[in-house]
């Protein structure tokens, strides 16, 4: 019985420091995106809102101003949206 509540244990300390680096890991990505944001590196996807390259190759000139896309689809969403006449978000 001692064999497994110590088993049990080793488990729950094991998982929780795999857990904690984890979390440790995803806040650092986090916070380097925050800090391209801020830097200008990253601008925000203006269909799905997620954050690219301020140098991705996919782009579309609307004007003088330059929207940058996480994909294909959402430049074409973006392109569908303006054709429509309906403003992207």
């Amino acid at each position: 019985m001692l064999k497994l509540v110590i088993f049990v244990a080793a488990g729950f300390l094991l998982y929780k420091l795999l857990m904690g680096d984890k979390k440790k890991k995803m806040e650092k990505s986090r916070q380097e995106t925050e800090d391209q944001v801020e830097a200008g590196d990253m601008v925000q996807d203006p269909i799905c809102g997620t954050y690219v390259s301020s140098d991705s190759r996919i782009r579309v000139k609307d004007g003088k101003q330059v929207h940058r896309f996480c994909s294909f689809e959402c430049r074409d969403a973006y392109l569908e949206r303006k054709k429509s006449g309906s403003e992207p978000s």
